[in-house]
């Protein structure tokens, strides 16, 4: 049977195909440190978990209005006017079924055939598939090492058409860790706005940040930027729920009422006993979430001494998110191979250790590692990694 052809040239995700690989090789019985997927290692904060149980003791396990339950949009208000000093009125807010399904569906809403989206690289492996499926076309911007893998408004300018439909910005970024300051997000604003361009501003990361560096949304600079912006966020990566699948999406309200109407003929609805336990993410208590940012940040802080030690690799410190991203071109080439995408199978085979390839975010001379794991099993694997260059390189 044929595929549709929306399908057909579809790319499967790197991380989550690098980590099923890793999950066979571990079910075989290896010893594999896997450092692929993005997700925090820490179980649930328990008062969520709770909450969730009593909602399903309560009966709370039917259908839910579409774009979410009221209490849970009254949270998520909270939740930006308190951290941003964003207003949202509840028609102004849909929740999803994860971050990601918040953007497929916004994607699905506001492109036609021939649409452009400008995406800054490195990017997000779903991205460019995403916009792909809606009938867009992705306009790649490089976000150059030199400048912290950030985009300029000179960029955006250079690429601009009259198809130009939206831009992404992902801040702290996945897979990069790097964070646009207030200004930076200003003079991209301000094209942005000249230009008349969405921004979707996607903000799963937000809540992790490390040393002197703070997360803004581009949303909270001007009332000019929120009225052109949809922010994209969920608690997947703030409060570990990663399967619990709540995401949200906040913006102009035509869009939001768009992506409900789509969403009421794919999903009906988020799941009613995650967001039950979303709520209590939002309006319980935050110490799980600053337990969670502090243990990332000291494993980053003793784990990145010891990546840049390690030959051929060079690294430029992350600001935010869990995932170092170090350029391994010289180290792929002193091992003996002629891209890093054949460095990193090696090393899965030979020493079992899963990264994730930086040509599945537009970056094939780079590697991503998450430190979204043990410090021993981080230094296990930076050991191990070690101990292949040093025997390659003999």
């Amino acid at each position: 049977m044929n595929l549709a052809k929306r399908v057909s040239a579809l790319a499967p995700s790197t991380t989550l195909e690098i980590t099923a690989k890793a999950k066979a090789l571990k079910d075989a019985g290896f010893d594999v440190i896997g450092l692929g997927a993005g997700e925090p290692d820490f179980n649930t904060p328990q008062h969520i978990i709770e909450a969730s149980i009593q909602a399903m003791n309560e009966g709370h396990t039917k259908y839910t209005p579409t774009g979410g339950l009221p209490g849970l949009k009254n949270a998520i208000i909270k939740k930006l006017k308190q951290d941003q000093d964003l207003t949202y009125n509840p028609n102004e807010i849909i929740v999803c079924s994860g971050a990601k399904h918040a953007l497929y569906t916004l994607f699905q809403v506001i492109l036609d055939e021939g649409d452009e989206v400008i995406i800054p690289t490195p990017y997000w492996v779903s991205y460019p598939e995403q916009v792909k499926l809606a009938g867009g076309t992705p306009i790649y911007i490089e976000g150059f090492e030199k400048n912290e893998f950030k985009i300029t408004p000179e960029q955006i300018e250079g690429v601009i058409t009259e198809r130009t439909k939206a831009i992404i910005i992902n801040s702290p970024s996945n897979p990069t860790g790097m964070i646009y300051s207030k200004e930076e997000l200003k003079a991209l604003g301000d094209v942005c706005l000249q230009k008349n361009i969405l921004i979707v501003s996607d903000e799963i990361y937000e809540k992790l940040t490390y040393g002197e560096y703070k997360h803004y949304s581009i949303a909270e600079l001007s009332t000019e930027l929120k009225e052109k912006t949809i922010v994209i966020n969920g608690v997947s990566k703030s409060h570990s729920m990663t399967g619990w699948r709540i995401g949200y999406a906040a913006g102009n309200k035509d869009i939001i009422s768009a992506m409900t109407n789509l969403a009421s003929h794919s999903t009906s609805n988020p799941t009613s006993i995650a967001q039950y336990g979303t709520i209590a993410a939002y309006e319980g208590t935050q110490e799980p979430v600053e337990v969670m940012r502090k243990a990332f940040e000291e494993r980053l802080n003793i784990i990145y001494k010891k990546l840049i030690e390690l030959p051929g690799f060079s690294c430029i410190k992350p600001q935010g998110a869990f995932y170092l991203f170090p350029n391994a071109k010289q180290a792929a080439l002193q091992a003996g191979y002629n891209t890093v995408d054949d460095l990193v199978t090696a090393l899965l085979e030979e020493e079992k250790v899963a990264i994730i390839p930086g040509s599945g975010f537009g970056a094939p001379d780079y590697v991503r590692l998450s430190y979204a794991t043990s410090l021993d099993s981080l230094e296990k694997a930076i050991e191990r990694i070690n101990q292949f260059m040093i025997r390659k390189s003999e």
